[in-house]
């Protein structure tokens, strides 16, 4: 396959700041129930997907990275905060929510399943909100995230300070 057919991703973080452009396959998408990964997201788990070796290309500026173990690198923007890189000494997994097509990286595996909290196999039994005042609401939201696409700039009015 030439480096041209090779399946193509792209993504970033939320303000746009920083962007990622990967050319090949992506290995085995995953959650993580460690309590770095845990606070690193600020969630119950993180969600990562396996770069390929030498595939990801860095098209608007680049993370910032926090070394929270021996070996462990945590990258984020360091414009808006959000998660983006898990980087260890077999290579780089990209968190899932920062590509801007993620409908083919449902996680297959859990990893450190037994560092989970208790409640989290039971978080989507819980009913859904149905208030469509809360939803009118939040459709009146003017947001300020890059779009879930590739854009020639981005740097909306205010957003930075």
């Amino acid at each position: 396959m030439s480096l041209d057919n090779r399946p193509h991703y792209t993504g970033g973080c939320q303000c746009g700041a920083v962007r990622f452009r990967i050319r090949g396959e992506l290995g085995r998408p995953s959650i993580c129930h460690c309590r770095m990964c845990q606070k690193q997201f600020g969630s119950f788990f993180s969600a990562l997907v396996t770069a390929p070796k030498d595939g990801v290309e860095w098209t608007r500026d680049a993370p910032s990275y926090f070394q929270s173990s021996v070996n462990i690198d945590r990258g984020f923007c360091a414009k808006c905060g959000t998660p983006m890189i898990y980087r260890h000494p077999g290579g780089m997994e990209i968190a899932i929510g920062t590509f801007d097509d993620r409908s083919d990286l449902a996680p297959q595996i859990q990893v450190n399943y037994g560092s989970r909290l208790p409640w989290v196999e039971t978080i989507f039994d819980q009913p859904a909100l149905t208030d469509p005042d809360f939803y009118s609401r939040q459709e009146s939201i003017i947001s300020f995230q890059h779009p879930d696409h590739e854009t020639e700039q981005w740097h909306e009015p205010g957003v930075f300070k």
